[in-house]
């Protein structure tokens, strides 16, 4: 598996392009992401949203259009794809699959898990795939999402956390923002951040 990494726009949101056998997903196409897109996929297959927020859905419609693939974002986030609450101009986008919570998915041998962990949002997800978890906005390097945004849920968020500390397994975690960190390495904190919220 090969994970390519860029963060977007003036919030430097991560776009990762995600190779298995031949297969390219990508995941968060934030704002300015499409030219990076296009020129490093060879044969892309999805995109994947780990939530609606306009920071990694705003080029949605374009790559999807540009490629010809097939959009999967979190049922509960589908409002957001047509309206922000933080900003004008998000150009729109339809999914084509509105993921259920904890949904996996079977593309010819590679298995693609989102995992709904609300709070940030009301669809946030992370998506596994392989040894790595995308996690969006919900986990970061030592740090969670924010729970004080429109149709954030504080409760909702220290459930999903510990539904986190729960995971008997490790692997490589590559956020919405800043840099990698692991399941285990997080869930030393997560006593910490649901005593905070």
């Amino acid at each position: 598996m090969q994970i390519k990494a860029q963060p977007m726009g003036m919030y430097q949101t991560n776009c990762y392009i995600v190779t298995v056998d031949n297969k390219d997903f990508i995941i968060d196409p934030g704002i300015e992401a499409t030219e990076w897109v296009l020129q490093n996929v060879t044969n892309p297959v999805a995109i994947l949203n780990t939530h609606g927020h306009f920071d990694h859905v705003w080029c949605n419609a374009e790559v999807k259009e540009r490629l010809n693939i097939p959009l999967y974002t979190p049922k509960g986030d589908i409002p957001m794809l047509s309206s922000s609450s933080w900003t004008d101009g998000l150009p729109p986008s339809v999914a084509d699959v509105e993921v259920e919570p904890d949904e996996e998915f079977d593309f010819d041998g590679t298995k693609v898990k989102f995992r709904h962990f609300p709070g940030h949002s009301p669809g946030c997800s992370t998506i596994e795939i392989g040894d790595a978890m995308f996690s969006g906005d919900f986990i970061f390097n030592r740090s969670i999402g924010r729970t004080d945004l429109p149709y954030s849920n504080p409760e909702d968020m220290k459930k999903s956390l510990q539904k986190f500390k729960m995971l008997d397994y490790d692997k490589t975690v590559y956020p919405g923002h800043g840099d990698k960190t692991s399941i285990k390495k997080e869930q030393g904190y997560v006593d910490y951040w649901i005593e905070a919220i």
